[in-house]
């Protein structure tokens, strides 16, 4: 009669080391995932940049064609005109402002929600007859200068 009894029980429910192994996989699968998430998140907050750069980028590639392929009588850095340019770019969260030099050069400035610090990105333009190429800086701390490298 007592072994019937035995027989008839059926487990009801996870083990202690059972619940413990599967909280050991679900810590390992958070500790690989949570850095991988920042850096997309970070990715494309630096991304946003690039977005709100293109208007003054396509400007000034504008402008250089309409000057014979030379930046030479750019006006000042505040001359939004010169550029075809009704103003500055609107800034966004992660963009807190856009400046352009009298030689082209756009500075982008990063707002501290993305790396910590306030830091810039700067688009460098190299005109060559009818044809313009952006080589991209930052001075920002990591994880941003890698991302900035792929642009070149």
């Amino acid at each position: 009669m007592k072994s019937a009894k035995m027989i008839k029980r059926v487990q009801r429910g996870f083990t202690l080391i059972e619940l413990m192994i599967v909280v050991a996989i679900i810590g390992i699968l958070a500790a690989v995932a949570i850095p991988a998430y920042q850096d997309y998140v970070t990715k494309a907050k630096v991304a946003k940049v690039a977005s709100a750069v293109s208007a003054v980028q396509t400007a000034i590639a504008q402008f250089s064609q309409e000057n014979g392929g030379t930046l030479a009588s750019l006006a000042s850095a505040d001359n939004w005109t010169s550029l075809g340019l009704s103003g500055a770019p609107t800034t966004t969260t992660e963009v807190t402002g856009i400046s352009v030099s009298a030689a082209g050069v756009i500075t982008a400035s990063i707002a501290p929600a993305i790396t910590g610090t306030a830091c810039n990105i700067v688009y460098s333009p190299t005109v060559g007859g009818t044809a313009i190429k952006w080589a991209v800086s930052t001075t920002c701390a990591a994880p941003v200068p890698a991302i900035v490298a792929k642009w070149n």
